[in-house]
Parts: C-alpha cells; structure tokens; sequence
C-alpha cells in the first residue's frame, strides 16, 4: 500500500495549548518543589485551571477532544493492548483505547496532586482557600498522598512518552508533531 499524504486536523488549537502549556506546567513544579515554593504553588494553581478546561472541553469539545471519543470500555483497551503486543492493533485517528486510560488517569493523578498541595499549604503554612481548616491535624497523611501522587504521575509520564514512542513507530507517523500542528494522517499506510 502507498502511503495518504493527505492530513487532516485531529487536535483543535484549544487541545494543543492545554497539552503543552500542561507540561511546561508540570516540569515548572515538579523543578520548584523544594527551592521556589510560591512558584512551585502558583504553577499548582495553572495546572488546577488546566485540568478544570480539560474536563469541560472533554465534554463540549471538537470530536477528537470529546472524552466520548477515546474513553473505551475495559474490554476494548484489553484488545487494544493485546493486539498492540502482536503489533496488530489498528490505528485511532484520535487517542488509541490505552491513550485514553492515560489520559483520564493522568488529569485524576493531577487533580489528586494539586488538590492534596492545596490541602498541604493549608496544613503546613496556614494559607490558601483552605487556610481556615483544621487540616494542619492531616498534615502527614496528605504530605504523604501529594508526594505518592506525584511518583505516580512521574511515572504515568514515562509510560505515556513510551506509549507514543510504541504507537508512532506502530503507525508510522509523527505524534509529536501532530500535538503541534494538530495534523494527522487520514487514512492507515
């Protein structure tokens, strides 16, 4: 088969912002976390306004951004993974079914991270929307649920760059630079 050059837009502008303005966000404070702590806060505060789009736009978004367009049932993302192992699986011209697991898991894994630092501020620093709570009584057990969090989502990450890595050689495409440009391949090779 000849390879389709014709390209088609599959992230919308709106999509392509939140992933990259999201992970400049999470490098900043995951970097700030022990030298820049106002930072390392505010950068908290960006990635709660991030995830907060993200989930609107999951809803009313363009097709491809629609959580209704990636989040499949268990038993396809087990077919999906199955048939990845046997390099068979088929191309998604949105998020594949294992994509769209990393993707709910992450925005929960960030939400739990930046709402346990919200919680933590308060606990430590008595400052915050939260300031006024008894949550300074938590202070461990939310330490503790903010940096287990954090390892978590360091480690979804390496998972997800070796998930591109996987599917663009898979499907011979460049999903780095379809996060750019929003462009993808319309058809399979």
């Amino acid at each position: 088969m000849r390879q389709n050059n014709n390209k088609i837009v599959v992230w919308d502008p709106l999509v392509r912002l939140f992933h990259w303005t999201l992970v400049i966000a999470c490098i900043t404070a995951y970097l700030t976390q022990e030298e820049e702590y106002d930072l390392h806060l505010q950068t908290g505060y960006l990635i709660i306004g991030l995830i907060c789009f993200r989930i609107i736009w999951g809803f009313i978004g363009s097709t491809h951004a629609r959580f209704g367009d990636f989040v499949y049932r268990p038993g396809t993302v087990i077919d999906y993974l199955k048939e990845s192992r046997n390099s068979q699986a088929k191309r998604y011209l949105g998020h594949n079914p294992a994509g769209g697991v990393m993707v709910v898991l992450m925005l929960l894994t960030l939400l739990t991270i930046t709402l346990s630092g919200v919680a933590l501020d308060a606990a430590e620093n008595r400052a915050g929307p939260l300031a006024g709570s008894q949550l300074f009584l938590y202070t461990d057990m939310i330490n503790m649920i903010h940096n287990l969090s954090t390892h978590i989502a360091t480690a979804m990450v390496v998972l997800h760059i070796l998930g591109v890595i996987f599917s663009a050689k898979a499907h011979n495409e460049n999903l780095v630079l379809a996060m750019i440009t929003g462009k993808k391949r319309d058809q399979q090779i």
